[in-house]
């Protein structure tokens, strides 16, 4: 065969055809219930050039045959290039059936510019018509989305050049969901666009998508023809203060936290949390709401917030999560009816009901039309309103009473990264003595040595590193008088003390709680210990319920929310903005940011709101969310997100180059950081091997303008209250870049894990962590008709502090619903393997990563099974596994 001239790829010949047919349409397509009619018209002659977008019958292969020799002989003789004949596959998914006959239209991208005019090649283009699954009643239900495949056929000439993207542009009448382009017939292979997007109808004012396909360039690697859209697809996304933002948008700015209360109603008047000294805090993505003429700092609240179309939940996720949503607000809602607002449990044996009877609607307030309620739903499911039996009820209903599993949960709990090394003794408080009180604690050597002179003094075991606390001494303290206003709550300034025992065990030793000087009383503090005297061991009980009330709240707000949900939105504007989807870094990332927007978008609308499920079910009320922007000022630095330094940090760990992950661990029975070591090694490690490929030198790093620009905006605008903070990790190398994925990755992966899929299997059954203690210790300044209630019927007195059957339930429901994975989640090493199918040493690298995954469960599966690891083993306690299966992202 003759040599011929080609673009980027070999062309195929395109056959023309000497004898055959053609298939024009009748009338101008316009949409139509019906596909249009044809008529059949002889095949015009062939000739040298030929037309764009023709879409041709049958042929016999002996004819094919003659025009292909033909075809090759007349270029050779003429010197003109050779066209392609490419047919493009488009999976689609539509919210309704085609019934209009809608099409796509695709235009092919060259990744070349016009040698001639240096300016971008025309594009190619097509209409893409749906060819499966057929309207009708064989092709499925007429409602509902559904998947299709759409074709088209293009004859790309043989000076196209490589090609670069696709533009697509929808005539239907509603958006469809466009998950990918496969373009086949080309020399070297099919090219693969992976779209995943919702497209708008075609409008006046609509502009059509683009596409990239899934080969990756870092910046300065960008073919010429798609510098341009590079740049214009990232300034697109950006927006410009354009007003409230539609549905349909893919607008990604910055804003702050000014839309939780409404100004006009003194009652739910919130702070605003961002941009200032007092309340600083990440932010989170601009909806354009308007603000309000009263307080121009606050934004108007819908009932639903804005998030860019593509972070919204897949059809699937969210029938799932409003179906979810629904049966537990059933629970809720008919606790509410059932019972008064403040109505509390009087026995112990109706906590057990919920699971094993479900909420009684018997009372004569709920006869009548709820009671015909009732009546259908039992018919259509008999447990409906039963609560399903949390884990830790399955395994050991009483164990909340017991000491030894109130310490293990600190290690191997829902909230497992509070506990940390004491480093000084004795305990102190940084806070105002002129406003708090005396700082030094009441937690005493005396107190102490008492309760471990059966192992060491006090000094061997600060010098063998055996004590360890969880503090919340100095953070709530300064709410304790303004929560203490709010009627059905109390606050205390609280830390717990716990000791290393030799069998690897924490034993507690004593819980502090501390009020601080208030209405003209003077500070009150008490120490309270494990005893086996009557009064004491009550007071110790109820000590525990206030102590992991706080906790409790502690970990929602900040364990959970604060440093996984909160802080992971601007990573993902950021990413939005600033790096191209065809950056490596935005490849990598992208699955690790699924469905958080849309999460954070629900928790602001009904979980973290003003007089929303978290200020009314838990201790500090209304001052819970601005209590986790004193913990971001305090406590927050990115540098110490990485699990190894939190550890190291909190004084768990210390580096040692010959232990396993080059730390030894001073709790060597410690679940979290044991499997969560070895996932952060198995993160690391594909971080690595991805960011290597890519980067092969220092100066790679810091000349890639997407790269920089992405870390400088974290950094300056998501985080702009901290701009200033001289710990953030400088990004010029390579291990600089993996140790910056490194943290994010891990956060919204096996941290997010670790302290979200647990919460129902141990607040599920709200005695061992209640969220809210709803009155004082009875040893503070009682009366004597209060003390005397207390001697009297402690149990009483316990349940009236606990929370009401309205804010059981209520976070019951909430914590089911969390801990809930969706049918359509994506796990870290089993999904998104196709992602990358287009360089064969990234595969390998996933490959490998998926192998470390598979070897962790086993792992875990072991050390559940090891007699001699008791915080994870024995009878009646809960094995620990939040870090197997773990997901890619903040997804619920």
């Amino acid at each position: 065969m003759a040599t011929q001239k080609m673009g980027m790829f070999k062309p195929q010949v395109h056959r023309p055809h000497l004898v055959g047919i053609i298939f024009l349409p009748n009338k101008s397509c316009i949409p139509s219930r019906s596909w249009p009619s044809f008529s059949v018209r002889p095949w015009p002659q062939p000739q040298k050039k030929y037309r764009k977008n023709i879409r041709v019958g049958y042929v016999p292969s002996n004819i094919k045959a003659v025009a292909v020799a033909e075809a090759e002989a007349e270029a050779e003789a003429s010197g003109t290039e050779i066209s392609t004949s490419v047919k493009a596959t488009a999976g689609v998914t539509m919210k309704s059936p085609n019934l209009l006959g809608g099409s796509l239209l695709l235009e092919l991208v060259s990744a070349e510019l016009d040698p001639q005019t240096g300016s971008q090649k025309k594009p190619i283009n097509a209409n893409a018509y749906q060819v499966l699954p057929k309207d009708g009643p064989e092709g499925g239900p007429k409602d509902g989305p559904k998947d299709a495949i759409f074709e088209s056929k293009f004859v790309i000439p043989g000076d196209f050049g490589e090609i670069g993207a696709v533009l697509v542009e929808n005539e239907h009448s509603s958006e469809v969901y466009l998950q990918h382009i496969i373009l086949d017939g080309l020399p070297n292979g099919p090219i693969r666009f992976h779209c995943g997007s919702w497209i708008e109808p075609k409008t006046d004012n609509s502009r059509k998508r683009l596409f990239f396909t899934n080969k990756l360039y870092l910046p300065s690697q960008t073919p010429e023809g798609l510098r341009n859209l590079r740049e214009k697809e990232l300034h697109s996304l950006r927006g410009n203060d354009e007003g409230e933002h539609m549905t349909s948008n893919r607008i990604y700015d910055y804003d702050v936290y000014n839309d939780l209360g409404d100004p006009n109603k003194p009652k739910l008047a919130r702070p605003v949390l961002g941009g200032s000294k007092q309340y600083p805090y990440p932010r989170r993505c601009g909806t354009g709401h308007l603000q309000y003429k009263t307080d121009p700092h606050s934004k108007t609240r819908s009932k639903s917030f804005y998030v860019p179309r593509d972070e919204n939940f897949s059809e699937v996720k969210e029938k799932s999560f409003r179906g979810k949503t629904i049966e537990c607000g059933w629970h809720a809602a008919i606790a509410h009816l059932n019972s008064p607002t403040k109505s509390e449990f009087r026995h112990f044996s109706d906590i057990f009901k919920l699971y094993y009877e479900g909420i009684n609607l018997s009372s004569p307030v709920n006869r009548g039309f709820w009671q015909r309620v009732w009546n259908l739903l039992l018919n259509v499911k008999e447990d409906f309103l039963k609560f399903k039996p949390p884990a830790l009820f399955l395994k050991d209903k009483f164990s909340w009473l017991w000491d030894e599993e109130f310490s293990r949960q600190t290690l191997a709990g829902v909230n497992p990264c509070s506990i940390k090394l004491v480093t000084e003794w004795p305990l102190k408080s940084t806070l105002d003595p002129d406003v708090y009180g005396p700082p030094e604690s009441a937690i005493t050597t005396e107190l102490v040595e008492r309760e471990i002179r059966a192992f060491m003094t006090i000094d061997e075991a600060l010098e063998q590193k055996k004590l360890f606390i969880i503090d919340y001494h100095d953070l709530l303290l300064p709410y304790v008088s303004k929560v203490r206003q709010i009627e059905g709550t109390t606050l205390y300034g609280s830390r717990a003390l716990f000791f290393l025992t030799p069998d690897g065990t924490l034993k507690p030793l004593a819980i502090e709680l501390t009020r601080p000087p208030i209405e003209g009383k003077p500070q009150w503090k008490q120490v309270f210990t494990p005893t086996s005297e009557s009064t004491g061991r009550w007071l110790w009980r109820f000590a525990k319920v206030h102590f992991l009330a706080h906790d409790s709240g502690y970990h929602q707000l900040v364990s959970h929310w604060l440093r996984t949900h909160c802080v992971t939105e601007p990573y993902i504007i950021a990413t939005n903005r600033q790096l191209s989807v065809m950056h490596p870094i935005y490849r990598l990332l992208h699955p690790h940011f699924r469905y958080t927007m849309h999460i954070n978008a629900h928790a602001r609308e009904s979980l973290i709101n003003a007089e929303g499920i978290i200020e009314s079910s838990f201790s500090p009320g209304k001052y819970s969310v601005e209590l986790s922007s004193v913990a971001y000022d305090q406590q927050w630095r990115f540098d110490r997100e990485a699990l190894p330094a939190d550890l190291i940090n909190r004084g768990i760990a210390v580096e040692d180059a010959d232990a396993p992950h080059g730390l030894k661990l001073l709790i060597e029975d410690y679940p979290f950081a044991n499997d969560g070591l070895i996932l952060w090694d198995a993160l690391k490690q594909w971080v690595a091997d991805y960011v290597n490929y890519y980067y092969k030198d220092a100066s790679m790093v810091e000349s890639d303008p997407e790269l920089q620009a992405w870390w400088t905006e974290i950094r300056t605008k998501g985080h702009e209250d901290k701009k200033d903070e001289p710990w953030w990790p400088n990004l010029q190398t390579p291990d600089d870049l993996i140790g910056i994925i490194t943290t994010i990755t891990w956060m919204v992966s096996g941290h997010h894990s670790a302290v979200n899929f647990g919460q129902y299997d141990f607040a599920g059954y709200f005695p061992n962590r209640p969220t809210i203690a709803r009155t004082n210790m009875p040893c503070e300044e009682p009366t004597e008709e209060g003390w005397q209630r207390f001697l009297d019927n402690p149990n009483s007195e316990l349940l009236a502090c606990f929370p009401s059957k309205l804010q059981a339930t209520r976070i019951m429901a909430t914590l089911d619903l969390l801990s809930e994975h969706s049918s359509d989640e994506e796990y870290l090493g089993k999904d998104r393997k196709l992602t990358w199918d287009e360089e064969p040493v990234i595969k390998e690298a996933f490959n490998r990563f998926s192998a470390k995954l598979e070897e962790l469960g086993r792992t875990i599966d072991d050390r559940n099974k090891d007699n001699s690891l008791k915080n994870r083993n024995g009878a009646g306690v809960v094995p620990y596994e939040l870090l197997r299966g773990v997901p890619y992202s903040i997804s619920i």
